[in-house]
Protein backbone atom coordinates (compact mmCIF):
# COMPACT_ATOMS: atom_id res chain seq x y z
CA UNK A 1 0.00 0.00 0.00
CA UNK A 2 2.52 2.14 0.91
CA UNK A 3 5.28 1.75 -1.85
CA UNK A 4 4.31 4.56 -4.27
CA UNK A 5 6.48 7.94 -3.71
CA UNK A 6 5.94 10.53 -5.88
CA UNK A 7 9.77 11.90 -5.46
CA UNK A 8 10.25 9.60 -8.40
CA UNK A 9 7.78 11.12 -10.34
CA UNK A 10 8.09 14.97 -9.33
CA UNK A 11 8.57 17.33 -12.59
CA UNK A 12 7.38 14.76 -14.95
CA UNK A 13 4.96 15.87 -18.01
CA UNK A 14 1.85 14.68 -16.14
CA UNK A 15 3.23 16.78 -12.81
CA UNK A 16 3.06 19.97 -15.51
CA UNK A 17 -0.33 18.94 -16.95
CA UNK A 18 -1.84 19.34 -13.83
CA UNK A 19 0.12 22.00 -11.89
CA UNK A 20 -0.62 23.95 -14.82
CA UNK A 21 -4.07 23.38 -14.54
CA UNK A 22 -3.83 23.79 -10.89
CA UNK A 23 -2.10 27.47 -10.69
CA UNK A 24 -4.70 28.82 -13.44
CA UNK A 25 -7.36 27.79 -11.46
CA UNK A 26 -6.00 28.74 -8.05
CA UNK A 27 -5.01 32.45 -9.98
CA UNK A 28 -9.00 32.64 -10.59
CA UNK A 29 -10.42 31.72 -7.51
CA UNK A 30 -7.87 33.58 -5.02
CA UNK A 31 -9.55 36.74 -6.78
CA UNK A 32 -12.61 37.20 -4.64
CA UNK A 33 -12.74 38.64 -1.28
CA UNK A 34 -14.59 35.52 0.14
CA UNK A 35 -12.67 33.04 1.92
CA UNK A 36 -11.41 29.70 0.04
CA UNK A 37 -10.77 26.18 1.10
CA UNK A 38 -8.77 23.90 -0.53
CA UNK A 39 -8.10 20.16 -0.06
CA UNK A 40 -5.55 18.31 -1.56
CA UNK A 41 -6.60 14.54 -1.09
CA UNK A 42 -3.41 12.91 -1.92
CA UNK A 43 -0.45 15.54 -1.04
CA UNK A 44 2.61 13.71 -0.89
CA UNK A 45 5.79 15.06 0.31
CA UNK A 46 4.90 18.92 -0.98
CA UNK A 47 8.07 20.01 -1.89
CA UNK A 48 10.96 17.88 -4.20
CA UNK A 49 14.69 17.75 -5.25
CA UNK A 50 15.26 17.07 -8.57
CA UNK A 51 18.82 16.63 -7.50
CA UNK A 52 18.02 14.15 -4.69
CA UNK A 53 18.54 10.42 -5.04
CA UNK A 54 14.80 10.14 -5.97
CA UNK A 55 14.42 12.55 -8.63
CA UNK A 56 17.59 11.37 -10.22
CA UNK A 57 16.94 7.63 -10.52
CA UNK A 58 13.75 8.20 -12.68
CA UNK A 59 14.70 11.06 -14.25
CA UNK A 60 11.17 11.68 -15.37
CA UNK A 61 11.79 15.48 -14.98
CA UNK A 62 13.88 15.52 -17.98
CA UNK A 63 11.24 14.24 -20.03
CA UNK A 64 9.34 16.65 -18.10
CA UNK A 65 9.53 20.22 -16.51
CA UNK A 66 12.80 20.52 -17.37
CA UNK A 67 12.06 19.99 -21.03
CA UNK A 68 9.44 22.17 -20.75
CA UNK A 69 11.68 24.98 -19.61
CA UNK A 70 14.70 24.11 -22.20
CA UNK A 71 12.06 23.99 -25.06
CA UNK A 72 12.27 28.39 -25.71
CA UNK A 73 9.42 28.39 -28.63
CA UNK A 74 10.24 31.60 -30.28
CA UNK A 75 6.92 33.35 -30.00
CA UNK A 76 7.52 32.85 -25.89
CA UNK A 77 5.42 30.64 -24.07
CA UNK A 78 1.81 31.00 -23.54
CA UNK A 79 0.95 32.61 -20.88
CA UNK A 80 -0.32 29.62 -18.45
CA UNK A 81 3.01 28.16 -19.08
CA UNK A 82 4.93 31.38 -18.40
CA UNK A 83 3.13 31.62 -15.24
CA UNK A 84 3.67 27.92 -14.10
CA UNK A 85 7.36 28.62 -15.13
CA UNK A 86 7.98 31.76 -13.09
CA UNK A 87 5.95 30.25 -10.03
CA UNK A 88 8.46 27.21 -10.01
CA UNK A 89 11.16 29.56 -10.44
CA UNK A 90 10.60 30.99 -7.02
CA UNK A 91 11.56 27.99 -5.70
CA UNK A 92 14.56 27.70 -7.14
CA UNK A 93 17.73 30.28 -6.70
CA UNK A 94 20.20 31.69 -9.10
CA UNK A 95 18.47 30.14 -12.26
CA UNK A 96 19.12 26.50 -11.39
CA UNK A 97 16.01 23.84 -11.36
CA UNK A 98 17.08 22.17 -7.90
CA UNK A 99 13.84 22.18 -6.61
CA UNK A 100 10.11 21.48 -7.54
CA UNK A 101 6.89 22.42 -5.67
CA UNK A 102 4.14 19.75 -5.56
CA UNK A 103 0.88 21.02 -5.47
CA UNK A 104 0.48 21.55 -1.58
CA UNK A 105 3.28 24.20 -2.03
CA UNK A 106 1.80 25.57 -5.93
CA UNK A 107 -1.84 26.38 -3.39
CA UNK A 108 0.11 27.80 -0.46
CA UNK A 109 1.86 30.42 -2.67
CA UNK A 110 -1.40 31.84 -3.46
CA UNK A 111 -3.30 31.87 -0.48
CA UNK A 112 -4.31 34.86 1.45
CA UNK A 113 -4.55 35.09 5.33
CA UNK A 114 -8.67 33.72 5.57
CA UNK A 115 -7.92 30.72 3.38
CA UNK A 116 -7.60 27.57 4.45
CA UNK A 117 -5.72 24.55 3.01
CA UNK A 118 -5.94 20.57 4.12
CA UNK A 119 -3.36 18.37 3.23
CA UNK A 120 -3.90 14.56 3.51
CA UNK A 121 -1.35 12.10 3.65
CA UNK A 122 -1.31 8.42 4.10
CA UNK A 123 2.93 7.42 3.81
CA UNK A 124 4.61 7.16 6.59
CA UNK A 125 7.70 8.94 5.59
CA UNK A 126 5.44 10.95 3.02
CA UNK A 127 3.47 12.19 5.84
CA UNK A 128 6.94 12.99 8.02
CA UNK A 129 8.11 14.83 4.98
CA UNK A 130 5.85 17.14 4.14
CA UNK A 131 5.19 18.26 8.05
CA UNK A 132 8.92 19.32 7.87
CA UNK A 133 8.07 21.24 4.92
CA UNK A 134 5.36 22.75 5.51
CA UNK A 135 7.16 24.20 8.95
CA UNK A 136 9.22 25.77 7.01
CA UNK A 137 6.45 28.29 5.53
CA UNK A 138 5.17 29.03 9.23
CA UNK A 139 1.46 29.32 7.58
CA UNK A 140 0.39 29.10 11.10
CA UNK A 141 -3.31 27.50 10.69
CA UNK A 142 -3.77 28.67 7.68
CA UNK A 143 -2.14 24.62 6.43
CA UNK A 144 -3.42 21.32 8.49
CA UNK A 145 -2.00 17.88 7.98
CA UNK A 146 -3.96 14.66 8.07
CA UNK A 147 -2.61 11.45 8.22
CA UNK A 148 -5.71 10.11 6.83
CA UNK A 149 -7.38 9.13 4.42
CA UNK A 150 -8.77 11.91 1.34
CA UNK A 151 -11.43 9.90 0.04
CA UNK A 152 -12.55 10.00 3.54
CA UNK A 153 -11.29 12.69 5.02
CA UNK A 154 -12.99 15.33 3.06
CA UNK A 155 -16.66 14.55 3.78
CA UNK A 156 -16.63 16.35 7.08
CA UNK A 157 -15.30 19.35 5.52
CA UNK A 158 -18.01 19.91 2.78
CA UNK A 159 -19.90 22.14 3.27
CA UNK A 160 -17.43 24.73 4.10
CA UNK A 161 -18.57 27.87 5.83
CA UNK A 162 -17.38 29.83 3.51
CA UNK A 163 -19.09 28.34 0.79
CA UNK A 164 -16.29 28.45 -1.88
CA UNK A 165 -13.97 25.32 -2.28
CA UNK A 166 -11.45 23.81 -4.60
CA UNK A 167 -10.75 19.91 -3.93
CA UNK A 168 -7.61 18.46 -5.82
CA UNK A 169 -7.84 14.77 -5.91
CA UNK A 170 -4.87 13.01 -7.42
CA UNK A 171 -4.03 9.76 -6.37
CA UNK A 172 -1.33 7.19 -7.76
CA UNK A 173 -3.99 5.05 -8.50
CA UNK A 174 -1.88 2.39 -7.73
CA UNK A 175 -4.18 0.18 -6.10
CA UNK A 176 -7.16 -0.63 -8.53
CA UNK A 177 -10.12 0.44 -6.42
CA UNK A 178 -8.55 4.01 -6.43
CA UNK A 179 -10.58 4.85 -9.84
CA UNK A 180 -14.19 3.80 -8.35
CA UNK A 181 -13.01 5.85 -5.35
CA UNK A 182 -12.64 8.95 -7.10
CA UNK A 183 -15.79 8.63 -8.76
CA UNK A 184 -17.54 7.88 -4.89
CA UNK A 185 -15.98 10.87 -3.83
CA UNK A 186 -16.78 13.08 -6.22
CA UNK A 187 -20.43 11.77 -6.22
CA UNK A 188 -20.50 12.52 -2.34
CA UNK A 189 -18.98 15.92 -2.21
CA UNK A 190 -21.52 16.76 -5.19
CA UNK A 191 -24.04 15.64 -2.99
CA UNK A 192 -22.90 18.05 -0.12
CA UNK A 193 -21.54 20.69 -1.99
CA UNK A 194 -22.74 20.96 -5.64
CA UNK A 195 -21.15 24.43 -6.58
CA UNK A 196 -17.23 23.48 -4.84
CA UNK A 197 -14.56 23.36 -7.93
CA UNK A 198 -13.64 20.00 -8.29
CA UNK A 199 -10.20 19.35 -10.29
CA UNK A 200 -9.75 15.02 -10.62
CA UNK A 201 -5.86 14.24 -12.29
CA UNK A 202 -5.57 10.61 -13.83
CA UNK A 203 -3.30 8.35 -15.88
CA UNK A 204 -4.35 7.45 -19.47
CA UNK A 205 -2.98 3.64 -19.63
CA UNK A 206 -4.36 0.32 -21.45
CA UNK A 207 -6.97 -0.18 -18.90
CA UNK A 208 -10.59 0.10 -18.89
CA UNK A 209 -11.00 1.72 -15.34
CA UNK A 210 -8.89 4.86 -16.34
CA UNK A 211 -10.84 5.51 -19.46
CA UNK A 212 -13.87 5.20 -17.48
CA UNK A 213 -12.96 8.38 -15.02
CA UNK A 214 -13.10 10.67 -17.61
CA UNK A 215 -16.07 9.57 -18.81
CA UNK A 216 -18.11 8.72 -15.53
CA UNK A 217 -17.55 12.09 -13.99
CA UNK A 218 -18.75 13.81 -16.95
CA UNK A 219 -22.06 11.87 -16.69
CA UNK A 220 -22.20 12.85 -13.53
CA UNK A 221 -21.54 17.08 -14.31
CA UNK A 222 -23.85 16.80 -17.10
CA UNK A 223 -26.71 15.23 -15.12
CA UNK A 224 -25.94 17.29 -11.73
CA UNK A 225 -26.73 20.28 -14.34
CA UNK A 226 -22.75 21.42 -13.90
CA UNK A 227 -20.15 23.10 -16.20
CA UNK A 228 -16.72 20.72 -17.29
CA UNK A 229 -13.58 20.48 -18.79
CA UNK A 230 -11.63 17.85 -19.67
CA UNK A 231 -7.99 18.35 -20.68
CA UNK A 232 -5.38 15.29 -21.32
CA UNK A 233 -1.81 15.51 -22.85
CA UNK A 234 -0.45 12.24 -24.56
CA UNK A 235 3.29 12.71 -25.05
CA UNK A 236 4.21 9.18 -26.95
CA UNK A 237 2.82 5.95 -27.89
CA UNK A 238 1.07 3.56 -25.09
CA UNK A 239 1.97 0.11 -26.81
CA UNK A 240 4.41 -2.47 -25.28
CA UNK A 241 7.52 -2.76 -27.85
CA UNK A 242 10.76 -5.17 -27.73
CA UNK A 243 14.48 -3.90 -27.17
CA UNK A 244 17.50 -5.67 -29.52
CA UNK A 245 17.34 -7.89 -27.16
CA UNK A 246 13.61 -9.29 -27.52
CA UNK A 247 12.50 -8.10 -24.07
CA UNK A 248 9.49 -6.57 -23.43
CA UNK A 249 10.25 -2.42 -22.77
CA UNK A 250 7.08 -0.89 -20.93
CA UNK A 251 6.44 2.00 -22.01
CA UNK A 252 6.03 4.14 -18.67
CA UNK A 253 3.09 6.81 -18.01
CA UNK A 254 2.50 7.51 -21.91
CA UNK A 255 -0.58 9.94 -21.11
CA UNK A 256 -3.03 11.98 -18.46
CA UNK A 257 -5.58 14.34 -17.88
CA UNK A 258 -7.72 16.68 -15.96
CA UNK A 259 -10.86 16.82 -15.20
CA UNK A 260 -12.95 20.00 -13.67
CA UNK A 261 -16.17 20.17 -12.30
CA UNK A 262 -17.21 23.99 -12.19
CA UNK A 263 -14.46 24.96 -14.02
CA UNK A 264 -13.04 28.86 -13.95
CA UNK A 265 -14.62 30.04 -17.18
CA UNK A 266 -11.05 31.33 -18.29
CA UNK A 267 -9.49 27.84 -17.83
CA UNK A 268 -10.42 26.60 -21.67
CA UNK A 269 -8.72 29.80 -22.90
CA UNK A 270 -6.06 29.51 -21.79
CA UNK A 271 -5.78 25.78 -21.95
CA UNK A 272 -6.42 26.00 -25.87
CA UNK A 273 -3.20 28.25 -26.13
CA UNK A 274 -0.76 26.35 -23.61
CA UNK A 275 -1.45 22.48 -24.87
CA UNK A 276 -0.34 22.52 -28.66
CA UNK A 277 3.24 23.66 -27.16
CA UNK A 278 3.03 21.31 -24.49
CA UNK A 279 3.30 18.35 -27.18
CA UNK A 280 5.70 20.38 -29.33
CA UNK A 281 8.05 20.08 -26.31
CA UNK A 282 7.07 17.25 -24.71
CA UNK A 283 5.87 15.08 -27.22
CA UNK A 284 8.56 12.20 -27.72
CA UNK A 285 7.19 10.50 -30.86
CA UNK A 286 4.30 10.35 -33.64
CA UNK A 287 1.71 10.21 -31.27
CA UNK A 288 2.20 13.54 -29.23
CA UNK A 289 -1.30 14.69 -28.90
CA UNK A 290 -3.81 17.20 -26.66
CA UNK A 291 -7.35 16.96 -26.22
CA UNK A 292 -9.48 19.98 -24.93
CA UNK A 293 -13.64 19.73 -24.17
CA UNK A 294 -15.97 21.58 -21.97
CA UNK A 295 -19.59 21.61 -21.35
CA UNK A 296 -22.55 22.68 -19.45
Amino acid sequence: MFSYRHAFHAGNHADVLKHIVLLAVMRYMTQKDTALNVFDTHAGAGLYRLDGDYAKTSAEASEGFLKLVASKPEQGFAPAIQDYIEMVAGFNAGGTWSVYPGSPFIIQSLLHGRDKLKLYELHPTDTKTLTANIAQLEAGRQVTILREDGFEGLKKFLPPPSRRALVLCDPSYEVKNDYARVQAMVVDAMQRFSTGTYAVWYPIIPRPEAHDVPKKLKTLATKSGKSWLGVTLTVKNSKLTQDAEGEVVRPGLPASGMFLINPPHTLKALLKDAMPQLVKALGQDQHAAFTLESGG
